[in-house]
């Protein structure tokens, strides 16, 4: 091994303990007790490893983001594909919720604090598409007709998460307001009334 495979094994390393290290802390005190200050004292290093790595704390917060649309997309597909297709859109949905349950943090990181992810354009990363891809597959085809259902279904499930997590809604209801979701898309017409 060359001293330069070491040392981009070291800087991978380096990059990989300060991604764990920012989602560690938001989850256990939320994103505003994470600093660059406390992730250097965390990781022990300095401040400056840091900005060697990320521009700023937002693009920490973003490279967060990404590991997050990652584990969604995988945790959706894994559900989707062990279910019977009949049920494969309450799959993937119901495992939507789990990860924004289970990862309140980093769901904040991937759809409610600010980014530079951009979404639904050329420049779209691929573990966010490949997530999106997993809500179009549970519809069928990818065709615009199940891209457009996913859109739809990723916005209610979006609501039902925030509200859920925010303590808006009761938590005992969510397999009723799951199943009543999927009913309406499920059968959801087209505009032919097909």
């Amino acid at each position: 091994m060359t001293a330069t495979d070491r040392r981009e094994r070291e800087r991978a390393r380096r990059h990989r303990l300060i991604i764990t290290a920012a989602r560690e802390l938001a989850e256990a005190e939320g994103w505003e007790a994470v600093t660059t200050r406390r992730l250097a004292e965390r990781v022990e290093y300095s401040q400056p490893v840091l900005y060697g790595h990320f521009a700023n704390k937002d693009a920490i917060r973003d490279a967060v983001a990404l590991e997050g649309f990652g584990e969604l997309g995988e945790m959706m597909r894994e559900a989707r594909l062990s279910a019977p297709a009949s049920e494969s859109i309450r799959a993937t949905c119901g495992a939507y919720l789990e990860f924004a349950a289970m990862h309140p943090a980093v769901y904040q990181a991937m759809f409610i604090l600010p980014t530079e992810t951009k979404f639904a354009s050329a420049e779209t990363p691929a573990p966010l598409r490949a997530a999106f891809g997993e809500l179009v597959g549970s519809f069928g085809p990818d065709n615009e007709r199940n891209a457009a259902l996913a859109e739809l279904i990723w916005g209610s499930l979006h609501g039902l998460a925030v509200l859920s997590t925010g303590g808006r809604m009761p938590p005992e209801a969510q397999g009723q307001r799951l199943d009543l979701l999927v009913a309406l898309f499920s059968n959801a017409p087209t505009r032919e009334g097909t």
